[in-house]
């Protein structure tokens, strides 16, 4: 009984701690003390007939829209949630395997992001496939506690802060004041469906079809969430809807501006929607200090200055904005005490 105390102390001891920001688009993995180990795509390459998978990360990034019929390159995650539990759970034990290295033979803590509006069923199958892929204890805290914990936002303080925390699946939008989340969304419409509304504008502007990495490098080298004055530009190529002919056509910032302002709009209505449901004291304070952006497509170009323009609060993009939730998985993994009222699930 004392030997096996003493191998459950050793193991405590010894085991490796991992925060993994379990994205619809990305995966980051942070390791306390060595930061972020691993910044891939969240897509799997899967053989259709023997359901065997082919490759994960970036290399079946590439994949995408390249395969034979025989081949499907996906993403196993829809709207920050998963959508495919077996490949799922594939994806994790390899990017945990690949982040663990030559430590990969004891089981690590590991802590998972989630979006503020998981259901208690999507809680607990990120939970089950975090362990399943070789965690020896997983805990998920929501998405918007994360991001304020990695942009060093004060969460304990008596004060109100607002975190937006726009990703590519979801947009979570949070109020948070005490350590705890007071009003919160989150809403299916963020990068991805940018990058689809873009491509949607090519095909009926032009009678042209793009591929969802050619959407998403428009959306990142032109776009914009309002007009501008000195218009970018760029070349695009594609297929002709007409002729089935490779063609290429010129597009500027402001086309796109109209093309994904449904969906901008969307996204401040979900900030307009947690604003209103603030209590009194706490818009008072978000007011002083503004609402906070993070995640990958809050870096879209001007997007604070529209949010600031329909709700009237002041809107700061965080630094290292896309890294904000993986960091705070880190810093909740070394303080596990303090943020374990935060952990909504553990096993």
């Amino acid at each position: 009984m004392r030997a096996c105390r003493s191998k459950m102390r050793l193991m405590s001891l010894f085991s490796p701690k991992l925060g993994i920001d379990l994205g619809t688009t990305t995966t980051l993995v942070f390791v306390p003390g060595r930061g972020i180990v691993l910044n891939e795509p969240s897509v799997v390459a899967v053989s259709e007939e023997s359901r065997k998978i082919l490759a994960i990360g970036a290399d079946a990034k590439e994949m995408i829209g390249r395969t034979p019929e025989s081949i499907i390159a996906y993403r196993p995650m829809k709207d920050g949630v998963i959508a495919d539990y077996r490949v799922t759970e594939a994806m994790l034990r390899y990017y945990i395997r690949k982040a663990l290295g030559s430590w990969n033979w004891f089981k690590p803590d590991v802590i998972v992001s989630v979006p503020a509006g998981v259901t208690s069923t999507e809680r607990r199958a990120v939970v089950e496939a975090a362990l399943k892929a070789g965690a020896r204890n997983a805990y998920v805290i929501k998405e918007p506690i994360l991001a304020a914990i990695g942009a060093g936002i004060p969460i304990h303080e008596p004060r109100g802060h607002m975190i937006a925390d726009v990703g590519g699946g979801t947009i979570d939008v949070a109020v948070i004041s005490l350590g705890g989340i007071v009003a919160s969304t989150s809403v299916k419409c963020a990068g991805n469906r940018l990058d689809q509304a873009i491509a949607d504008h090519v095909k009926k502007s032009y009678n042209l079809a793009i591929g969802d990495k050619t959407a998403e490098d428009i959306k990142k080298e032109i776009g914009s969430a309002v007009p501008v004055e000195d218009e970018l530009t760029m070349t695009i190529k594609g297929r002709d809807l007409l002729s089935g002919l490779p063609r290429t056509v010129t597009i500027g910032t402001n086309e796109i501006v109209r093309a994904i302002s449904r969906e901008l709009r969307e996204m401040i209505k979900a900030i307009r929607n947690v604003l209103q449901e603030t209590p009194p004291e706490l818009a008072a304070d978000i007011i002083d200090r503004g609402i906070i952006m993070t995640g990958g497509t809050s870096q879209l170009r001007h997007f604070p200055e529209l949010v600031f323009r329909r709700t009237g609060v002041p809107a700061v993009l965080a630094d290292g904005a896309p890294f904000c939730v993986a960091k705070g998985t880190g810093i909740a993994l070394n303080h596990l005490d303090t943020y374990k009222r935060a952990a909504v699930s553990k096993r």
